[in-house]
């Protein structure tokens, strides 16, 4: 297959122009090297959503249609890796079955990487998934200068072989993100995983002057920092938005909001606290800046949605602490009926977070500036607000 006309499209279309340092390392690496088997999203007849794995050999045009659009191919479900399951897999979509490792879209591992400031000389540290981000790293600054880091064992083997395939052979080493990292002395560490917070490790092993560039989990918050002499970081957040799957720790994600029958009945059935919101119903995983403003502020809030007849839609937030709520709209611009019970009333943290946004015309979250203690405590600031991450 003549891949390299498909790769030298995606690098125009990503890296912009050819005087980019990263034109070459996109147009002359091969993406279908790391991505031979994949998760497709498909609506199946009568069964709802379902995940069915794409073989690409199996369809040489298609393959090349998809490793070389600027998208995130799923490679793995659960605990189920596409290259290991069945040519007719289908997947319910499910809470138990969600996406655990991809290849992500090139467009977004050259802003993690752009916002990184990788110079010639740079020490990077990066995270492994497919194998192609770290194949980028190497096209760039050199396999010597490159270590890459999954949690999965799996992953590492496959990515250390699909590298060598494509001329690169970079450290890549099974290891927990949040724990200790290989060696130190990095001047580079960039994730394309979410991470709860700062890890006191990266710290440890970012070199003076070195920059951190990560996502906090459940948010689009992108943190850049850069290592203090004292140990702490210090940076801001950057101005593009993105979400990447969290960090996991072992086979499958920890699942930090177990499924809670009867609390889900509650939501779903009680009369509660009833008002009426004065904005029409926003589904907060499908917003940046409330999404990461309002996690702040309640952490650990779980979205739900349901649609009814014609535009009538409910929406739903569930808490570990007891709290919840459910908004009910007929259509678009319709102002809900909120029914809330709990603890917190969760609706009114979200239109409070909404008359914020109405009133200043956006969130402190976007542009904030970032301090990070040598503990790895984070602090966000902006305009006289601030949140903490720990």
């Amino acid at each position: 297959m003549d891949w390299k006309p498909a790769a030298r499209q995606l690098a125009a279309s990503t890296a912009i122009r050819p005087e980019s340092r990263w034109y070459e390392p996109v147009a002359t690496t091969p993406r279908h090297t790391f991505v031979p088997h994949w998760w497709a999203r498909k609506t199946s007849d009568g069964e709802g959503p379902v995940w069915v794995r794409r073989e690409g050999a199996a369809d040489p045009e298609m393959w090349m249609r998809n490793a070389y659009a600027d998208t995130t191919l799923v490679t793995r479900i659960g605990t189920l890796h596409a290259d290991h399951a069945d040519t007719a897999a289908a997947l319910p979509r499910s809470r138990d079955r969600r996406s655990t490792s991809s290849s992500t879209l090139p467009s977004l591992i050259l802003t993690m990487y752009r916002e990184a400031w990788i110079q010639d000389s740079s020490r990077l540290l990066v995270t492994c998934g497919s194998g192609y981000g770290t194949a980028l790293a190497c096209a760039r600054v050199g396999e010597e200068q490159v270590t890459s880091v999954d949690v999965d064992a799996y992953l590492v083997e496959s990515a250390r072989a699909r590298l060598a395939e494509a001329g690169h052979h970079p450290r890549v080493e099974v290891c927990d993100l949040t724990g200790d990292l290989p060696d130190g002395g990095f001047d580079r560490i960039i994730s394309t995983v979410a991470l709860p917070s700062v890890p006191v490790s990266w710290l440890q092993a970012l070199a003076p002057g070195g920059r951190l560039v990560t996502t906090i989990a459940n948010t689009g918050l992108v943190i850049v920092a850069d290592r203090t002499p004292e140990g702490g970081a210090v940076g801001r957040v950057a101005p593009q938005a993105a979400g990447f799957m969290r960090v996991r720790h072992g086979e499958d994600y920890d699942d930090t909001v177990p499924e809670d029958l009867p609390l889900w009945q509650t939501a779903q059935h009680e009369e509660g606290d009833v008002t009426t919101s004065r904005y029409p119903l926003t589904y907060v995983p499908d917003t940046w800046d409330v999404r990461s403003t309002l996690e702040l502020l309640v952490p650990g809030i779980d979205h739900r949605q349901h649609h009814g007849p014609g535009d009538n839609r409910t929406l739903y937030m569930l808490h570990a602490d007891g709290s919840w709520a459910r908004a009910t709209a007929s259509d678009r611009r319709a102002s809900p009926t909120v029914h809330q019970g709990g603890p917190r009333r969760l609706w009114d943290e979200l239109d409070r977070v909404r008359t914020w946004l109405a009133v200043d015309g956006d969130l402190p979250v976007r542009g904030a500036d970032v301090t990070i203690t040598p503990e790895g405590v984070t602090t966000l600031s902006r305009r006289g607000w601030s949140a903490t991450i720990a």
